[in-house]
């Protein structure tokens, strides 16, 4: 390709990129952007795990700390208490039974110990949701926690889209 079709061409593709449109964002009565709904579709529920988990143990790392591993019983636990808070219409730590997060953990048949629950009530998607937790130093101290070995990570998901996040760290 000789030198004046390359710069005819990236002139082209500059006037194009100009004409773009972007959309602006919708505006609540409060003149800050509506949230935009993140669908998740059942095939890509594996990789919003592994790429939660991989996040959490790249944050780790930087910190020397020792890598997490998904663990069925905490996941189960996770799943259940996301469902659960949807039911309850409001993110807090205890089922509708009463249950606490210890609790709900031996009931799902962890046996190890477990060391904190993050939960979260949004549209955001898994790692906004993980970067709202690292921003707080009281979340973030769960998901640093040195002692974790163990991660329960789970959510439930709203017909009208909002999400309720559940992680749950154990040893």
């Amino acid at each position: 390709m000789n030198r004046r079709t390359f710069l005819m061409q990236t002139v082209g593709l500059i006037a194009l990129a100009g004409c773009a449109t972007t959309s602006e964002p919708t505006l609540g009565a409060d003149g800050k952007p509506l949230p935009r709904v993140y669908r998740i579709n059942p095939a890509d529920e594996r990789a919003i795990s592994f790429r939660l988990l991989d996040s959490v143990n790249t944050l780790r790392a930087a910190k020397s700390l020792p890598q997490l591993t998904f663990d069925a019983s905490l996941n189960a636990a996770a799943a259940t208490h996301s469902r659960d808070m949807s039911v309850q219409n409001r993110p807090w730590h205890f089922g509708s039974d009463g249950s606490s997060p210890l609790v709900r953990a031996q009931r799902s048949g962890y046996t190890g110990r477990l060391l904190g629950e993050l939960i979260s009530e949004t549209y955001e998607t898994e790692l906004e949701t993980l970067s709202s937790w690292m921003a707080q130093p009281d979340t973030r101290a769960v998901i640093m926690e040195p002692l974790a070995t163990r991660l329960g990570f789970a959510w439930f998901q709203e017909p009208g889209g909002k999400l309720w996040w559940t992680l749950m760290t154990g040893a």
